[in-house]
């Protein structure tokens, strides 16, 4: 086993954060001393033309001593974001009603009105 995987062996706490083809993972993990630190991971999925897929991951990690200073510059960054540009997402690609859509897809699928049939893999 890789050093890498047994420092993030231990995880305490986590919270996924979904956002259309990017995923954000939030854990909260134990060093090999006991003491805990975050890792932040943002895993983007890409489509291959013949319609595979792979998945890119970026990871942070963040120590208690770095808390209140990355907080702070967070807080600053964001604040002045949302001061400047508001907080409505200005994207050639977003769709206003984007998460409208989805919920209404949502439904549609949970409704037993489905455009799609079951099929298991031991039928092919």
């Amino acid at each position: 086993m890789r050093e890498n995987d047994m420092l993030e062996k231990d995880e305490i706490f986590s919270k996924v954060l979904r956002a259309g083809r990017r995923t954000y993972f939030f854990d909260v993990r134990s060093t090999k001393s006991d003491d805990y630190y975050i890792t932040i991971t943002e895993s983007k999925k890409f489509t291959e033309e013949d319609g595979s897929f792979h998945f890119k991951k970026h990871k942070i990690y963040l120590y208690k001593e770095d808390f209140a200073a990355f907080q702070d510059i967070l807080d600053e960054m964001t604040n002045f974001i949302l001061k400047s540009k508001g907080e409505e997402v200005i994207s050639e690609r977003h769709q206003k009603d984007f998460k409208k859509e989805y919920y209404a897809e949502d439904q549609e699928a949970s409704s037993g009105d489905k455009k799609y049939t079951d099929i298991d893999f031991d039928d092919i």
